[in-house]
């Protein structure tokens, strides 16, 4: 089995037609098809059914396939970590964010490292904490901002950087507005505008309505913490957001209170692979975060 089969085999995949994959590669099509047919061959099943001049996957093409797209992601990922070892101050890193934390809030953070290394860009992707840690299992991240860290996961390390606030936001004209904080017990009768189901503060705000005694009635529900915010400026409802993304983006006719409970706190870091090294860019990148972070808390004490 060779390289090129693997390569050959994951384009003609991607596309479901060999001319395409064949276009794409800028080798002959008769090249890919004969390349297909010794894996095949190799392996002694078919991975391609031919629909006329389109192919597709059988389903051991397709179990197949989860396999080499991670062959590829490593072959790719090795060459990345040689070209950082000759020079660590170039390249790409490739950072997570999970949903429900603001990238907006970082910039603070990006410019002071971009300023002492400003040959290294970042590529963000943003996504639910089992879905970064999917990609960091595959090689395709090395490091992620979540909220909340995971402490005591098999495959990622997590490093707890601060704790957050939650505040609640209300129209300025509620009832409660005027209030310096609130018991979760006086919102039974609200209506949220929140995040959808499946996300950490969602999940947080329904065990602490839940430990109330009641469940919340759910007006919207999204991904945008603008939106969210928008809504509850119109009147929609009421929102439960971490206080850095109050710093920013909030319409004038809102308040932001403070909520009673320890629930209403979460640790915010980053997440790495256990199994592998990073690489000597992302070390930077992780030093940098920890020393920002260790100066800000003593600054903030």
């Amino acid at each position: 089995m060779e390289l090129r089969q693997l390569i050959y085999f994951n384009e003609v995949a991607k596309n479901e037609h060999v001319t395409k994959a064949a276009d794409e590669l800028h080798v002959a099509q008769s090249a890919i098809s004969r390349q297909i047919s010794l894996l095949e061959a190799e392996l002694g099943v078919t991975l391609f059914l031919r629909e006329g001049r389109n192919v597709r996957l059988t389903s051991i093409g397709k179990i197949f396939l989860e396999h080499v797209e991670k062959i590829l992601n490593e072959v790719e990922k090795t060459k990345e970590k040689v070209e950082d070892y000759l020079n660590p101050e170039k390249g790409v890193i490739r950072l997570g964010f999970s949903t429900g934390l603001s990238v907006h809030t970082f910039t603070m953070v990006f410019t002071q490292f971009r300023e002492l290394h400003p040959k290294l860009h970042f590529q963000l992707l943003q996504g639910t904490t089992p879905y970064l840690m999917d990609l960091m299992e595959k090689g395709e991240i090395d490091i992620a901002f979540v909220a909340p860290v995971p402490t005591d996961h098999p495959i990622v390390k997590g490093d707890i950087f601060f704790t957050e606030k939650m505040l609640l936001l209300l129209p300025e004209h509620h009832e409660l507005a005027h209030l310096k904080t609130i018991r979760i017990n006086q919102l039974e009768q609200e209506r949220f505008v929140t995040f959808r189901s499946g996300l950490p503060i969602r999940e947080m705000i329904f065990k602490a309505c839940q430990k109330a005694g009641f469940v919340p009635t759910i007006a919207f529900e999204g991904e945008d913490m603008d939106t969210i915010k928008g809504l509850v400026s119109a009147g929609i409802g009421i929102a439960i957001l971490p206080e850095l993304a109050l710093s920013y983006n909030v319409p004038k006719d809102v308040v932001a209170v403070e909520l009673n409970g320890s629930e209403f706190f979460r640790p915010v870091g980053v997440i790495t692979p256990k199994k592998r090294e990073l690489a000597p860019s992302e070390q930077l990148l992780y030093k940098f975060l920890k020393s920002f972070y260790d100066r800000l808390y003593r600054f903030q004490m």
